[in-house]
Formats: structure tokens, sequence, C-alpha cells
């Protein structure tokens, strides 16, 4: 009977021991599955860290400015969206509706321009350059060389039309009303010495009508399109004057938002040194960074 209980002593014993040991086995593996998946959800946290920040630019200068900056802010965790677009109202409209965190493609006077006739709630965040606008012609090498009843063309939009007959008043072309201002139109000139016809066409389609044309004053991101050289253009805006201020190309956000951090890192990026050297090294004055 001793033997007997020994030997099952014995067998409890290493019975005991197993299940220890399975045990043991079966915490060591739950321990290993359970670091994976830590590691799992730290490497799904990290990424998510990325946030994205949407904006919507005209291709040139400012898509290709902003797409400088992509490396920077991706160092302080934001991944840079850039959509680019052709015109002056989709990027606008997709900032209203919530589309688009930020769009950079305007000067400050047609964004408040734009506010005030289509009701919506746009802001700037910061003014980041210039670009002056030109007078360029495929037929005449000065303006002194237009005969009477030269066709001007110039854009058609209320505020870079204005812009415009300013700047071929700056030049001795025309006299417009005081009182217009940046809102001048057609309508404004009171004195026309050499008869000039004004063709109006859209914006970014006055490039084109440059064989048709004796002169054609033109936006610095559709001349840098069209490839013009602002250092061929017959005259231009002072980057100095009251143009400069008065059409800064901004970065436009939904009124509200300014202060969100992405925005700021944004905003930080572009006014940064290294925008600025960019702008300097790659596009021979028609563009100017703004301080």
């Amino acid at each position: 009977m001793q033997k007997k209980n020994r030997w099952k002593k014995y067998l409890g014993a290493a019975a005991a021991a197993a299940l220890l040991t399975l045990a043991l086995a079966g915490c060591s593996g739950g321990s290993a599955s359970g670091s994976a998946a830590a590691g799992s959800a730290a490497a799904s946290s990290g990424a998510s860290q990325n946030e994205v920040i949407k904006v919507g630019a005209s291709p040139t200068p400012h898509a290709e400015i902003l797409n400088a900056v992509a490396d920077q802010l991706a160092s302080e965790g934001y991944t840079l969206d850039v959509v680019e677009y052709n015109d002056y109202v989709l990027p606008n409209t997709a900032l209203e509706d919530g589309e688009l965190d930020a769009n950079y493609f305007q000067h400050i006077t047609y964004l408040n321009d734009f506010n005030e006739e289509n009701g919506t709630h746009l802001a700037s965040a910061a003014g980041i350059h210039f670009e002056p606008f030109g007078l360029y012609s495929q037929k005449v090498a000065s303006l002194d060389e237009l005969q009477d009843g030269a066709v001007v063309a110039v854009p058609n939009d209320t505020t870079n039309e204005a812009r415009a007959l300013l700047l071929l008043e700056q030049e001795g072309l025309i006299t417009l009303n005081p009182e217009a201002g940046i809102t001048a139109t057609v309508l404004d000139i009171t004195d026309n010495p050499k008869n000039l016809q004004i063709r109006e066409v859209e914006a970014a389609q006055v490039p084109r009508t440059l064989p048709e044309v004796d002169i054609a004053a033109i936006n610095g991101n559709y001349a840098l399109n069209a490839g013009l050289n602002v250092e061929e253009a017959i005259a231009t805006e002072s980057a100095d004057g009251e143009a400069a201020r008065a059409y800064v190309n901004v970065l436009a956000v939904k009124d509200g938002t300014q202060d969100e951090p992405k925005i700021q890192a944004l905003v930080k990026a572009l006014a940064s040194d290294t925008v600025a050297q960019f702008i300097a090294d790659n596009y021979n004055g028609a563009v100017v960074a703004v301080s």
C-alpha cells in the first residue's frame, strides 16, 4: 500500500508540474501576442499622427511653392495634399464647403471681393507673396510704339480688371476717376488719348490673346504658365507701391480656423527663409516674397 501511495503521489506531482509548465507556456504565449498587438497599435497610432493638410492652389507658382515645403511639414507630422485648380472660383467654393483646409491662389483684394459677392466666410491666414502685374506684347517693343486705336486685353473679373487699368494709368496711357481706386472699370476711364480699345477677357485666357492684340495685361501666375518672362514685360507694377499691398497673394482659410495648429504650421512654412529663397531662385522677379 505504501508503494502504491508513493506512486500516486509521484504521478500527482508530475501532472502538477506538467500543468504548471503549460500554464507558464500559455502565459508566455499570451504575453508575446500582447506585445505584437501593442506594437501594431503603436504603429497605427504613429501613422495617424501625420495629419493631412489639404490645400487648393493654382499650378504655378502656388502649387510649386507649396510642394517646396512638403518635406518640412512632414517632419512636423503633417501630410500636405495639394489640389490644383485652373480657375478663380472653385478653390474658394471648395474651401467654403469644407472640402479644403486652405487655398493659395488669390490676392487679398480678390478674396475680399469674392466674400462680398458670394456671401462666403473666407479670411487671410497670412500674406505670402506678390506677383507684379505686367504688360506684354508680341507686336511692340515699347508703349511709345502703340498706335491710335491699339487693342489692349485685360482680365474681366472686377479686381483684376481694375488692377490692369491702374497699370495702364501708371504708364500714362489712360486716366481714371480717382474715386474708383481698386474697383475701377472701363467706365471710370476719363481720358484715353490713344483711343485704346479695351478687350475684356477671362484672366486665364489673356495670354492666349497676345497674337491678336497690341498689348495684354497679364496676372503673374498666368504669365508664368504661358512661359512669359517678367523681364520681357513692357511695364510692371512696382513691388513697393500700393499694388503690392492691395494684391498680396494670401493663404486663405475658412474664417475661424486661422489658429488651428495645422494652419499655423503651414503659415510658418510658407513664411520661411526656405520659401523666400525658393521664390528668388525660380521666378526671376515674377514672384516676390513678402516679409
